[in-house]
């Protein structure tokens, strides 16, 4: 191939990639209204799931130890997230989708960013997001953290449950929303 035919298939490639990344990195998307808490990380607004970005909440099922012995960690996390909105409109910024179909978003009921909060209160973990407020909340041994539990990746594995979208992870998108939530 000559230089003018590389040049070429670079530009197209240059004009692929730029395309891709405006589809998934374009401007943030709002939904806001009533909420349904569906458990501790997913939320509902007008028929839409949406996945709390950045944080990883025990399954509904999951038990935790504290002191005093087994509890419905599970519960307790969709129970923090439902005192944390208290019947207040949710609004939710959102970028893309998770492989399951449900938005991923940053939410806050009033000033309250509800993913950061979750992490703080130690009833979530950090999940590619919110590793300074997951470390304050394991100093405080806040929530699960007062116990012992199994991270809930690692619990739905062994219990057969969807194991969560891999691109919550650091890298472009991560960077985006952690700049979003400071704003």
């Amino acid at each position: 191939m000559s230089l003018a035919g590389d040049v070429a298939m670079a530009a197209v490639f240059l004009v692929l990639v730029g395309l891709l990344a405006a589809r998934m990195y374009g401007e943030p998307s709002e939904l806001a209204g009533q909420v349904i808490v569906n458990d501790g990380d997913t939320i509902t607004i007008a028929g839409q799931r949406i996945r709390l970005w950045g944080i990883d909440a025990p399954e509904l099922s999951q038990t935790c130890r504290g002191e005093g012995g087994d509890y419905a960690c599970g519960r307790r996390a969709r129970d923090a997230l439902r005192e944390l909105v208290a019947g207040r409109p949710v609004s939710c910024t959102w970028r893309e989708h998770d492989r399951y179909g449900r938005l991923l978003g940053i939410c806050r009921a009033g000033d309250v960013d509800l993913n950061a909060r979750l992490v703080e209160e130690g009833w979530v973990v950090a999940f590619g997001g919110y590793a300074h407020e997951e470390r304050q909340a394991r100093e405080a041994r806040r929530g699960l953290w007062a116990g012992e539990f199994d991270r809930p990746r690692d619990w739905r594995e062994t219990h057969g449950g969807m194991a969560e979208a891999e691109h919550f992870g650091p890298g472009l998108m991560s960077a985006l929303l952690e700049w979003l939530r400071i704003f």
